[in-house]
Protein backbone atom coordinates (compact mmCIF):
# COMPACT_ATOMS: atom_id res chain seq x y z
CA UNK A 1 0.00 0.00 0.00
CA UNK A 2 3.00 2.45 0.43
CA UNK A 3 3.22 2.57 -2.86
CA UNK A 4 -0.22 3.76 -3.82
CA UNK A 5 -0.32 5.99 -0.40
CA UNK A 6 2.84 7.68 -1.74
CA UNK A 7 1.14 8.29 -5.44
CA UNK A 8 -1.95 9.77 -3.78
CA UNK A 9 0.16 11.95 -2.16
CA UNK A 10 2.32 13.21 -5.28
CA UNK A 11 -1.04 13.91 -6.74
CA UNK A 12 -2.51 15.59 -3.99
CA UNK A 13 1.12 17.57 -3.76
CA UNK A 14 0.28 18.24 -7.83
CA UNK A 15 -3.25 19.58 -7.42
CA UNK A 16 -2.64 21.90 -4.52
CA UNK A 17 0.92 23.55 -6.18
CA UNK A 18 -0.82 23.87 -9.70
CA UNK A 19 -4.33 24.26 -8.73
CA UNK A 20 -4.30 27.90 -8.24
CA UNK A 21 -1.90 28.53 -11.67
CA UNK A 22 -4.66 26.50 -13.87
CA UNK A 23 -7.27 28.51 -15.22
CA UNK A 24 -10.03 28.46 -17.31
CA UNK A 25 -10.52 30.05 -21.09
CA UNK A 26 -13.99 31.26 -22.04
CA UNK A 27 -16.86 29.02 -21.67
CA UNK A 28 -19.09 27.03 -22.15
CA UNK A 29 -19.51 27.47 -26.07
CA UNK A 30 -15.76 27.32 -26.97
CA UNK A 31 -13.88 26.16 -23.34
CA UNK A 32 -10.67 25.91 -22.82
CA UNK A 33 -8.07 26.31 -20.39
CA UNK A 34 -4.53 28.03 -19.09
CA UNK A 35 -1.66 28.17 -16.69
CA UNK A 36 0.01 31.33 -15.18
CA UNK A 37 3.42 31.98 -16.03
CA UNK A 38 4.01 34.98 -14.27
CA UNK A 39 2.60 38.18 -13.45
CA UNK A 40 -0.18 39.15 -15.22
CA UNK A 41 0.51 36.78 -18.33
CA UNK A 42 -1.57 33.39 -18.73
CA UNK A 43 -0.18 30.49 -21.23
CA UNK A 44 -2.61 28.64 -23.59
CA UNK A 45 -3.40 27.24 -27.12
CA UNK A 46 -4.07 29.87 -30.03
CA UNK A 47 -7.26 27.80 -30.97
CA UNK A 48 -8.31 28.68 -27.58
CA UNK A 49 -8.71 32.71 -28.49
CA UNK A 50 -11.58 33.02 -30.62
CA UNK A 51 -12.03 36.50 -30.51
CA UNK A 52 -10.23 39.78 -29.44
CA UNK A 53 -11.24 39.08 -26.35
CA UNK A 54 -11.10 36.31 -24.26
CA UNK A 55 -13.22 35.40 -20.64
CA UNK A 56 -10.43 34.03 -18.31
CA UNK A 57 -11.64 32.22 -14.88
CA UNK A 58 -9.60 31.65 -12.04
CA UNK A 59 -9.65 28.94 -9.49
CA UNK A 60 -11.12 31.14 -6.97
CA UNK A 61 -14.14 31.68 -9.17
CA UNK A 62 -12.42 34.94 -10.18
CA UNK A 63 -13.36 36.13 -14.33
CA UNK A 64 -11.78 39.10 -16.06
CA UNK A 65 -12.36 39.56 -20.01
CA UNK A 66 -8.76 39.49 -21.20
CA UNK A 67 -7.13 40.12 -24.89
CA UNK A 68 -4.37 38.34 -26.24
CA UNK A 69 -0.71 40.01 -25.82
CA UNK A 70 1.06 37.38 -28.31
CA UNK A 71 -0.28 34.27 -30.33
CA UNK A 72 1.51 31.90 -32.89
CA UNK A 73 -1.50 29.79 -34.75
CA UNK A 74 1.41 28.10 -36.10
CA UNK A 75 2.59 26.81 -33.25
CA UNK A 76 -0.78 26.44 -31.57
CA UNK A 77 0.47 28.98 -28.39
CA UNK A 78 -0.65 32.54 -27.37
CA UNK A 79 0.09 34.53 -24.09
CA UNK A 80 -3.13 36.55 -22.37
CA UNK A 81 -2.80 39.37 -20.67
CA UNK A 82 -4.37 39.40 -17.23
CA UNK A 83 -4.85 40.68 -13.82
CA UNK A 84 -3.35 37.19 -12.31
CA UNK A 85 -3.10 39.32 -8.82
CA UNK A 86 -1.56 36.90 -6.61
CA UNK A 87 -1.77 33.94 -8.34
CA UNK A 88 1.67 31.76 -8.20
CA UNK A 89 3.16 30.86 -11.69
CA UNK A 90 4.54 27.24 -11.26
CA UNK A 91 8.01 25.89 -12.49
CA UNK A 92 9.25 25.18 -15.38
CA UNK A 93 10.51 21.43 -15.28
CA UNK A 94 12.81 20.04 -18.31
CA UNK A 95 10.68 17.62 -20.72
CA UNK A 96 14.13 16.55 -22.11
CA UNK A 97 14.64 13.73 -19.21
CA UNK A 98 11.17 12.29 -19.88
CA UNK A 99 10.96 9.08 -21.89
CA UNK A 100 8.76 6.49 -22.08
CA UNK A 101 6.81 5.34 -18.82
CA UNK A 102 7.57 8.47 -17.32
CA UNK A 103 4.73 9.27 -14.87
CA UNK A 104 2.80 13.03 -15.54
CA UNK A 105 0.21 14.82 -14.76
CA UNK A 106 -2.60 17.04 -16.60
CA UNK A 107 -4.45 19.86 -14.97
CA UNK A 108 -7.02 21.22 -16.35
CA UNK A 109 -9.73 24.35 -15.60
CA UNK A 110 -12.18 23.49 -18.90
CA UNK A 111 -13.70 27.06 -19.55
CA UNK A 112 -13.90 27.63 -15.74
CA UNK A 113 -15.73 24.86 -14.77
CA UNK A 114 -13.09 23.30 -11.94
CA UNK A 115 -9.85 22.16 -11.65
CA UNK A 116 -9.32 18.64 -12.98
CA UNK A 117 -6.24 16.42 -12.30
CA UNK A 118 -5.46 13.22 -13.94
CA UNK A 119 -3.00 10.66 -13.91
CA UNK A 120 -0.72 8.69 -16.84
CA UNK A 121 2.65 8.35 -18.61
CA UNK A 122 4.59 9.23 -21.56
CA UNK A 123 3.47 6.67 -24.30
CA UNK A 124 5.98 8.30 -27.05
CA UNK A 125 8.27 11.65 -27.57
CA UNK A 126 8.89 13.49 -31.03
CA UNK A 127 5.21 12.94 -31.98
CA UNK A 128 3.54 15.74 -34.39
CA UNK A 129 0.40 16.79 -35.13
CA UNK A 130 -1.29 20.04 -37.25
CA UNK A 131 -1.47 23.31 -35.95
CA UNK A 132 -5.12 25.24 -36.86
CA UNK A 133 -3.74 26.50 -40.21
CA UNK A 134 -2.77 22.66 -41.21
CA UNK A 135 1.14 23.32 -40.39
CA UNK A 136 2.90 20.52 -39.35
CA UNK A 137 3.87 20.75 -35.48
CA UNK A 138 6.47 18.31 -34.37
CA UNK A 139 8.50 17.33 -30.75
CA UNK A 140 5.63 16.88 -28.88
CA UNK A 141 4.72 14.26 -26.20
CA UNK A 142 2.20 11.88 -25.90
CA UNK A 143 0.59 10.47 -22.87
CA UNK A 144 -2.32 9.08 -21.47
CA UNK A 145 -3.51 11.05 -18.94
CA UNK A 146 -7.04 11.70 -19.40
CA UNK A 147 -8.37 15.05 -20.22
CA UNK A 148 -12.00 16.56 -20.85
CA UNK A 149 -13.10 18.67 -23.72
CA UNK A 150 -11.99 21.71 -22.98
CA UNK A 151 -8.78 20.98 -21.40
CA UNK A 152 -6.43 22.28 -24.25
CA UNK A 153 -3.59 24.85 -23.07
CA UNK A 154 -3.73 23.39 -19.42
CA UNK A 155 -0.41 22.10 -17.84
CA UNK A 156 0.88 18.80 -18.24
CA UNK A 157 3.47 18.57 -15.10
CA UNK A 158 5.76 15.97 -13.61
CA UNK A 159 4.58 14.26 -9.99
CA UNK A 160 7.18 17.35 -8.55
CA UNK A 161 4.89 19.90 -9.71
CA UNK A 162 7.08 21.31 -12.33
CA UNK A 163 5.65 22.19 -15.99
CA UNK A 164 6.97 19.93 -18.58
CA UNK A 165 3.95 20.15 -21.34
CA UNK A 166 1.08 22.65 -22.69
CA UNK A 167 -1.69 19.93 -23.49
CA UNK A 168 -3.21 20.94 -26.98
CA UNK A 169 -4.58 17.95 -28.66
CA UNK A 170 -6.21 15.07 -28.59
CA UNK A 171 -5.98 11.55 -30.45
CA UNK A 172 -8.94 9.39 -29.18
CA UNK A 173 -8.60 5.86 -27.51
CA UNK A 174 -6.91 7.82 -24.48
CA UNK A 175 -4.13 9.14 -26.02
CA UNK A 176 -2.90 13.29 -25.57
CA UNK A 177 -0.08 15.26 -26.98
CA UNK A 178 1.33 17.68 -25.45
CA UNK A 179 3.76 20.87 -26.65
CA UNK A 180 6.56 19.94 -24.56
CA UNK A 181 7.80 22.96 -22.20
CA UNK A 182 11.43 23.04 -23.43
CA UNK A 183 13.85 26.06 -24.13
CA UNK A 184 12.30 26.94 -27.50
CA UNK A 185 9.20 27.06 -26.13
CA UNK A 186 10.10 29.31 -23.35
CA UNK A 187 11.57 31.56 -25.84
CA UNK A 188 8.66 31.48 -27.82
CA UNK A 189 6.73 32.80 -25.09
CA UNK A 190 8.81 35.36 -23.56
CA UNK A 191 8.87 37.06 -27.23
CA UNK A 192 5.17 36.87 -27.67
CA UNK A 193 4.72 38.13 -24.16
CA UNK A 194 6.82 41.03 -25.69
CA UNK A 195 4.02 41.21 -28.41
CA UNK A 196 6.26 40.11 -30.77
CA UNK A 197 4.61 37.91 -33.34
CA UNK A 198 6.71 35.19 -35.43
CA UNK A 199 6.43 36.36 -39.46
CA UNK A 200 6.02 33.34 -41.86
CA UNK A 201 5.53 33.89 -45.44
CA UNK A 202 1.84 32.72 -46.86
CA UNK A 203 0.50 31.63 -49.90
CA UNK A 204 -3.33 32.46 -48.55
CA UNK A 205 -4.51 29.32 -49.87
CA UNK A 206 -6.35 26.15 -48.38
CA UNK A 207 -4.65 22.91 -50.10
CA UNK A 208 -5.61 19.14 -50.31
CA UNK A 209 -3.63 16.27 -50.04
CA UNK A 210 -2.55 14.78 -53.30
CA UNK A 211 -4.66 11.52 -53.16
CA UNK A 212 -7.75 14.31 -53.23
CA UNK A 213 -5.99 15.70 -56.25
CA UNK A 214 -5.85 12.89 -58.35
CA UNK A 215 -9.33 11.52 -57.47
CA UNK A 216 -10.49 14.48 -58.70
CA UNK A 217 -8.60 14.52 -62.09
CA UNK A 218 -9.57 11.40 -62.66
CA UNK A 219 -13.37 12.26 -62.37
CA UNK A 220 -13.91 14.54 -64.73
CA UNK A 221 -11.01 12.41 -66.96
CA UNK A 222 -8.22 14.45 -67.08
CA UNK A 223 -4.68 12.05 -66.54
CA UNK A 224 -3.85 11.80 -63.18
CA UNK A 225 -0.86 13.93 -61.90
CA UNK A 226 0.55 14.14 -58.41
CA UNK A 227 0.13 17.23 -56.52
CA UNK A 228 -1.43 19.80 -54.04
CA UNK A 229 -4.76 20.73 -54.83
CA UNK A 230 -5.80 24.40 -54.01
CA UNK A 231 -8.70 23.98 -52.79
CA UNK A 232 -9.31 27.98 -51.49
CA UNK A 233 -7.47 30.77 -52.05
CA UNK A 234 -7.69 33.87 -49.73
CA UNK A 235 -8.92 36.99 -51.20
CA UNK A 236 -6.01 39.96 -51.65
CA UNK A 237 -3.64 37.08 -50.67
CA UNK A 238 0.00 36.74 -52.42
CA UNK A 239 -1.79 33.62 -54.58
CA UNK A 240 -5.07 35.42 -55.34
CA UNK A 241 -2.27 38.71 -56.59
CA UNK A 242 -0.42 35.99 -58.61
CA UNK A 243 -3.90 34.64 -60.48
CA UNK A 244 -4.00 31.39 -58.81
CA UNK A 245 -7.33 29.69 -58.57
CA UNK A 246 -9.42 27.15 -56.51
CA UNK A 247 -8.54 24.24 -58.47
CA UNK A 248 -5.66 24.76 -59.30
CA UNK A 249 -3.18 21.72 -58.94
CA UNK A 250 0.67 22.59 -57.86
CA UNK A 251 3.15 20.69 -59.32
CA UNK A 252 6.35 21.88 -58.69
CA UNK A 253 7.95 24.29 -56.18
CA UNK A 254 11.31 25.88 -56.97
CA UNK A 255 11.65 23.21 -59.84
CA UNK A 256 11.25 20.56 -57.34
CA UNK A 257 7.81 17.67 -57.37
CA UNK A 258 6.05 18.88 -54.21
CA UNK A 259 4.26 16.00 -52.43
CA UNK A 260 2.83 16.99 -49.22
CA UNK A 261 1.68 20.39 -47.67
CA UNK A 262 4.77 20.25 -45.32
CA UNK A 263 7.43 20.26 -47.89
CA UNK A 264 5.48 23.57 -49.02
CA UNK A 265 5.75 24.79 -45.59
CA UNK A 266 9.15 24.25 -45.35
CA UNK A 267 10.14 25.99 -48.57
CA UNK A 268 8.26 28.72 -47.49
CA UNK A 269 9.88 29.41 -44.13
CA UNK A 270 13.42 28.81 -45.46
CA UNK A 271 15.30 32.49 -44.43
CA UNK A 272 15.33 35.71 -47.20
CA UNK A 273 12.87 33.75 -49.45
CA UNK A 274 11.07 36.84 -51.07
CA UNK A 275 9.38 34.80 -54.37
CA UNK A 276 8.24 31.23 -54.76
CA UNK A 277 8.03 29.80 -58.42
CA UNK A 278 5.36 27.25 -58.99
CA UNK A 279 4.32 24.95 -61.80
CA UNK A 280 0.31 24.43 -61.93
CA UNK A 281 -1.72 22.56 -63.71
CA UNK A 282 -5.51 24.57 -64.46
CA UNK A 283 -7.33 21.69 -66.25
CA UNK A 284 -5.08 20.04 -68.79
CA UNK A 285 -3.33 23.42 -69.30
CA UNK A 286 0.33 23.80 -67.35
CA UNK A 287 1.05 27.32 -66.02
CA UNK A 288 4.01 29.08 -64.49
CA UNK A 289 3.38 31.46 -61.33
CA UNK A 290 5.74 33.29 -59.42
CA UNK A 291 4.56 34.29 -56.27
CA UNK A 292 5.57 37.71 -54.51
CA UNK A 293 5.54 36.48 -50.87
CA UNK A 294 4.62 38.55 -48.03
CA UNK A 295 5.14 37.79 -44.17
CA UNK A 296 2.56 37.23 -42.24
Amino acid sequence: MTGIQDLQQALAGVAESVGASTVGIGGRRSAGSGIVIGEGRVLTNAHNLRSSEVTVTFADGRSETAGALGSDVDKDVAVIGVDTKDVPAPSWGKPENLGIGSFVVAASNPGGRGLRVTFGSISGVERSFRGPRGRRIGGSLEHTAPLLPGSSGGPLVDLSGAVVGLNTNRLGDGFYLAIPADDSLKQAVDALARGEEPARPRLGIAIAPPEVGRGLRRAVGLPEVDGLLIRGVEEGGVADAAGLEEGDLIVTVSGAPVESADQLHETLEQSGLQSLELEVLRGAETRRVTVTLQES
